[in-house]
């Protein structure tokens, strides 16, 4: 027998998945994040999973993780102390940025500060044009003395290298890299040409700090894991999930860990892909909320939407141009500071606010008895009745419901003068019309009509919100799948390696021959997949994703081409210009521009085989053979304000078939369902609850 298993860390639970891939059953596990040092817990759990599940260590074939710890560390400016050299002049592009105003009329706008202090950022001589001709040679004794001031004197941890078009030509940053491995080998160093080679100086640059601001962080974590793994006998390989949806080894991730900002909440959207794919649905709002935050990601026609470009550490929340910017291959999501840690507080206007500061996983909520003492929406959660504190985490985890009243009575009741159950109501509704408001502008600046939309719903706190949620968004059907409370674990088990390239190169396409169409992909592909190969991928297993940016001269702004997977390079070249104009016109409208078409950026994505993952899994658990019988408890619904009697349902008694009516709660292990009245529930063939909503 072999196993296979997903981790994911997150900021409040990190959860396991355990694979058996002979039966295809699935076994899970949910436990504290342990912020302080987060190898433990991961650690840990796999240990007491592997115990509790009988499976030795030597069955575990490999293991396969995601985190938010870059994102994180980003967020809270808890990286490594940096240094950067860039080009003589260029010194306040971090600064500069691009010039766009998030807030067009706010006298008072902020950006967040750059990851590099102005004092540990030294200009050297040496200049390459755009077109990758050298203007000025590198000063090479410059480079010696800067990067011993930055070491010596301001005692940074790590280099980026940030050259003037050195998309067009490595060299220069390549010259650097040498020094300083000769000079300071234990430094390290991240050159722009390598961790994103786009022709965009400032995006080009903000990313490459990012990768050296995280590099030292996720080098002590990942040391820290695999010597734990060693110790506790584990010699499966490890995988690191990234931001984009496939998997990469740990090497790779050292090289790039801007590359992993994502990881986690990635996995979860393509399983929601996946569902969509097993119930024949292809328009999906992927809702995934945890602990700690709230991720929301659209499915339009079964494809998942990717960008090469994300922001973290928004100043604000729901400004795009409001936070630092990483150019790197991403599924598209939107993130939002509301998760069960979000704490309640009454605001400067005498209102209730919810987030986005959290209790995170300690001291967390009150009810968890860690000594945190403010309400959280986990707290309210727990008065409203739709947790019960015998039964959470499979009865191993007790909340303490006078601990989660006390804090709400102190934090909301008193200064509101509002009853306990109206105050905790209060706390969970604002987190829903929160979502809901963020989830429409993520739809409507992406030209989407959610209302067309099925919502899948998980994370251990994603399905108690999410009929709430479905109903402000006017969403008619919400699928809650088997082990929702895991899911982005099962997305580890179920995404492929990958590795993205790309490389910035303009070029007019009536100038573009033939054999240099063929050499620019061909180097690509080459580039790609040997991270695949180096993970034991074989060169005939790997599939190529072809893609161009493409733009009419003098237009600021390019838009994507994707080009055929099953033809040769030389069937695609002759087609090029009409795949352009088709894609044009799909977006904005047919045109027929005077202007010559150019070629900005050229992109490829290596992919290896699809892993093993049943359809119709069922989760299961050595303790799962008796199954409590239903019950009913009192909880509370705005429909009727006020507490109702409400059965209760235990997830794995049900079958494919079965029906039901809301109001209801359906409870397994790592999450609950809260659905409402005026609810159809359905279980289908694969065992996930479909809702569909009435009155939309």
């Amino acid at each position: 027998m072999s196993h296979r298993v997903g981790i994911d860390i997150g900021g409040t639970f990190t959860d396991f998945a355990l694979l058996d891939v002979s039966s295809g059953h699935i076994a899970t596990h949910k436990r504290l994040t342990t912020p302080a040092a987060p190898a433990s817990g991961v650690l840990e759990g796999l240990s007491d999973l592997l115990v509790e599940e009988q499976v030795p260590v030597e069955q575990v074939e490999a293991v396969i993780h995601g985190t938010t710890l870059i994102t994180n560390a980003i967020i809270e400016r808890k990286g490594a102390r940096i240094g950067m050299i860039t080009t003589a002049g260029f010194s306040d592009v971090l600064e500069m940025a691009n010039e766009h105003r998030y807030e067009m009329f706010d006298l008072r706008i902020t950006y967040p500060a750059p990851l590099v202090e102005r004092s540990c950022r030294v200009e050297v001589n040496g200049r390459i044009r755009y077109d990758g001709h050298v203007e000025t040679a590198l000063a090479l004794s410059e480079v010696k003395l800067a990067v011993r001031h930055l070491v010596e004197e301001k005692e940074i941890e790590s280099l980026a290298v940030c050259f003037l078009h050195s998309y067009a030509n490595p060299d220069h940053e390549r010259a650097v890299r040498d020094i300083v491995r000769a000079d300071y080998p234990e430094l390290f160093v991240s050159i722009s040409c390598e961790v994103f080679p786009d022709i965009r100086e400032f995006s080009r640059w903000t990313t490459t700090c990012i990768n050296a601001y995280t590099q030292p962080l996720l080098d002590r974590y990942l040391r820290d894991l695999e010597q734990g793994l060693f110790a506790r006998q584990v010699r499966a390989p490890l995988f690191i999930m990234t931001s984009s949806g496939g998997t990469t080894t740990p090497a790779v991730a050292r090289s790039f860990p801007v590359r992993i900002m994502e990881s986690g909440p990635a996995a979860g959207v393509l399983m929601s892909a996946r569902h969509g794919e097993m119930l024949s649905i292809k328009n999906l709002l992927s809702f995934d909320m945890g602990g700690t935050t709230a991720k929301g990601a659209l499915i339009i026609d079964g494809a998942v939407n990717k960008r090469y470009e994300i922001e973290v550490g928004r100043v604000h929340d729901f400004k795009p141009g409001s936070g630092l910017v990483a150019k790197i291959p991403a599924i598209d999501m939107i993130e939002i500071g509301y998760g069960g840690g979000s704490m309640s507080a009454i605001d400067a206007r005498g209102l209730l606010a919810v987030g986005p500061d959290s209790a995170g996983a300690q001291p967390g909520p009150a009810c968890y008895q860690q000594g945190g003492k403010r309400a959280t929406l986990t707290d309210a959660n727990l008065v409203l009745g739709y947790l019960d504190r015998a039964s959470f985490l499979g009865g191993n985890f007790d909340l303490s419901l006078p601990h989660a009243e006390a804090a709400i009575v102190e934090g909301v009741s008193e200064k509101l003068d509002l009853p306990l159950a109206r105050s905790a109501w209060g706390i969970h509704d604002v987190v829903n019309e929160g979502i809901a408001r963020a989830f429409r502008i993520h739809a409507s600046e992406r030209g989407v009509d959610y209302r067309n939309s099925a919502i899948v719903a998980f994370g251990g706190s994603g399905p108690i919100h999410a009929i709430a949620v479905a109903r402000k968004l006017r969403a008619p059907q919400v699928i809650f799948p088997v082990g929702a409370g895991v899911m982005s674990a099962f997305g580890l088990l179920a995404s492929p390696l990958t590795f993205e390239v790309l490389q910035g190169k303009q070029v007019f396409l009536d100038r573009l021959t033939l054999e240099a169409f063929v050499e620019a992909f061909d180097r690509l592909m080459a580039e790609s997949s040997q991270a695949l190969v180096g993970a034991g991928v074989a060169s005939r297993d790997i599939k190529y994703r072809l893609r161009l940016d493409m733009r009419y001269a003098g237009q600021g702004h390019a838009i994507e081409v994707a080009l055929p997977e099953q033809r040769s390079l030389v069937e695609i070249f002759p087609t090029i210009e009409e795949r352009f104009a088709e894609r044009y016109a799909g977006l904005y409208a047919p045109v027929d521009l005077e202007a010559p078409v150019e070629i900005t950026t050229w992109k490829v994505g290596a992919v290896g085989p699809l892993p093993f993952f049943p359809e119709g899994y069922k989760t299961w658990r050595s303790s799962d053979d008796t199954c409590q019988p239903h019950v009913t408890r009192s909880v509370y619904f705005n429909e009727h304000e006020d507490y109702i009697p409400c059965r209760v349902i235990n997830r794995m008694s049900l079958r494919s078939g079965d029906r039901f009516e809301g109001p209801l709660i359906i409870e397994e292990r790592e999450s609950t369902a809260v659905i409402g009245p005026a609810c159809d529930v359905v279980v289908d063939k694969t065992l996930s609850l479909i809702v569909t909503l009435s009155g939309i």
